[in-house]
């Protein structure tokens, strides 16, 4: 049965997510529907990181459901994913071929890497990394898009060309969550995850390495 636009791509009910042993978030529940975008707000320490994470399924959740993400959800975390030794191109190429699409050219045009294609990505600049690291999520083919601070290092212009991959993106039915302070200009649904914020055990201390 095809998905109408009124099917959410992705429920989350009553979760609660971990950080080195210790409950973090609690009671997190919100449902994301084909073209539209979560925001989640909130200073260091959070959490942001840690939903995300729990999301996509790299750390299991210490309770409640994450419906709809299984193969459905591609994540750009702080980390941009690349392989140094392999020109732009060819990091993008090994992605597409991963996930099983054919052709990088739409990703190379969207953020502006054509004239790097064949530039191997440890010659890059921290900005140029960023954008080919936020390109690989055109060659994933998932409709759901796990994004925690996509704008760092990246210019006023490259954020432009980031807003305008996202808005396509939600064109076509697809949706994302996005961890940022940074005005996209696009219509988004803010949470702040203060609101989730687990008790702390008595005498216990959160590590803010991750948020």
């Amino acid at each position: 049965m095809p998905l109408r636009m009124d099917d959410a791509l992705l429920t989350v009910s009553e979760l609660a997510c971990a950080r080195g042993g210790l409950t973090v978030l609690e009671g997190v529940s919100f449902e994301v529907y084909p073209g539209a975008v979560l925001v989640l707000r909130g200073p260091n320490g959070s959490g942001k990181t840690t939903l995300l994470r729990t999301l996509a399924g790299l750390q299991p959740a210490v309770s409640g459901s994450v419906v709809g993400a299984e193969e459905a959800v591609a994540y750009a975390g702080h980390a941009d994913g690349l392989k140094g030794t392999l020109s732009v191109a060819e990091n993008l190429s090994f992605w597409a071929a991963l996930f099983g699409v054919h052709g990088i050219a739409p990703a190379l045009q969207a953020f502006d890497l054509e004239e790097l294609a064949d530039r191997p990505a440890q010659a890059l600049s921290a900005g140029q990394k960023r954008r080919l690291g936020l390109a690989r999520m055109l060659v994933t083919g998932r409709p759901i898009w796990l994004l925690d601070e996509p704008t760092v290092s990246l210019d006023a212009n490259s954020v432009g060309l980031f807003g305008a991959a996202v808005r396509r993106h939600l064109g076509g039915g697809g949706a994302a969550v996005i961890a940022t302070h940074i005005d996209l200009g696009i219509d988004a649904d803010v949470m702040d995850l203060g609101s989730f914020r687990a008790t702390a055990p008595q005498g216990g201390v959160f590590d803010e390495a991750f948020e």
